[in-house]
């Protein structure tokens, strides 16, 4: 019963961001006239922005409001909506980077661009990624328009605002330093280094930030803002090692993403850097020989499952994501956040990083 109330709960505010959603693209037509601008343009961003995705940003963003407010104020799930057109801004462009064909189950939007040029397109100057990039931009202009929707205290407004960039400019900045990461080698990356990017890319992006970022629009004191972004960090932390497991030890079908794709693109994940440093040189030799390759295959794969297991990698992983989700709990006691909120973020962690 409980943790059916707090899913049911859940999924109503998903299902109102879904509908804000719908009718936010349909309104950046009617304001902006996007598509007598480029009718290619507001066809791609309306295809990309509207396709299945979890929410996760804009419902923790409103879950962060409504556990500090006194009442909804008329916009929320409008400014709602910024998070998740920020969140398609950044893939657009981690799909060029990561030279992803696909994403949600379509084309990614450089590839979708590209085919809208037709046969002579080699004889362009520019091409689907140009575009691309263009329409990124585009949707980030769009989200702080949106953030700003709703009627809320102007100081408050300013500095959710001022948070909210601020989470955009962090995660550009671990998507930079990933790839600088990608040229080093584990013998040169602490874990610390490892964390830093988990933190500017996922656990602030992802967790901490919107979270805080509802929670300083709807009045929450500097102490409560504290304790709610330390709460995301922690819970972001252990969802991105969460992944890392997934991502190499379940099947294509369950991740929806190939099963060799973080190998692939060599990321220095924490599960891998532990391997490394509890791996024989013959080990670690094998392990930088799978990251380098132009070209890894299902046999790369097994045999760097076998030295995750054999040097206690999986085992440390699961570990820490179990250190860290008591840290996020002993962090969230002291937030004040409203109980229903309290308990409905306990109810959706736990399915979200159970093993």
């Amino acid at each position: 019963m409980f943790i059916c109330y707090h899913k049911n709960m859940f999924n109503k505010i998903r299902i109102r961001i879904e509908r804000e959603l719908k009718t936010f693209v349909r309104d950046i037509n009617t304001e902006y006239r996007l598509s007598t601008i480029s009718g290619l343009l507001y066809k791609g961003i309306q295809d990309f922005v509207l396709r299945p995705g979890k929410r996760i940003r804009p419902v923790l963003f409103v879950v962060g409001y409504l556990g500090f407010s006194h009442r909804e104020k008329p916009g929320l799930y409008r400014s709602a909506v910024a998070l998740e057109l920020l969140h398609d801004f950044l893939l657009i462009h981690d799909d060029i980077i990561d030279k992803s064909d696909t994403r949600r189950g379509k084309p990614s939007m450089h590839v979708l661009l590209q085919r809208s040029l037709g046969n002579n397109a080699h004889r362009l100057k520019f091409n689907g990624e140009d575009l691309a990039i263009v329409a990124g931009d585009v949707l980030y202009a769009l989200a702080i328009h949106a953030f700003l929707s709703i009627d809320e205290d102007p100081r408050r407004k300013e500095q959710a605002l001022k948070k909210f960039i601020l989470s955009a400019m962090h995660t550009g900045g671990g998507e930079f330093i990933e790839l600088l990461y990608s040229r080093k080698g584990f013998n040169r990356l602490d874990k610390k280094d490892i964390y830093k990017v988990y933190d500017l890319k996922t656990a602030s992006y992802s967790f901490a930030s919107p979270l805080t970022t509802g929670a300083i629009l709807a009045g929450a004191s500097p102490k409560q803002q504290e304790a709610v972004f330390r709460y995301g960090i922690s819970l972001g932390r252990a969802f991105q090692i969460k992944d890392d497991v997934i991502s190499l030890f379940d099947d294509e079908e369950e991740t929806g993403k190939p099963a060799l794709c973080d190998l692939q693109e060599g990321k220095k994940t924490l599960l891998v850097w532990h391997a490394y440093h509890h791996s024989s040189s013959a080990g670690k030799k094998e392990i930088e020989g799978i990251l380098t390759k132009k070209k890894v295959t299902r046999e790369d794969l097994l045999a760097m499952r076998r030295i995750l297991i054999g040097s206690g990698a999986l085992d440390y992983a699961r570990a820490q994501i179990h250190a860290l989700i008591k840290q996020a709990k002993n962090h969230f006691v002291s937030s004040g956040i409203k109980k229903p909120y309290r308990l409905l973020l306990d109810a959706w962690s736990k399915k979200l990083l159970a093993l």
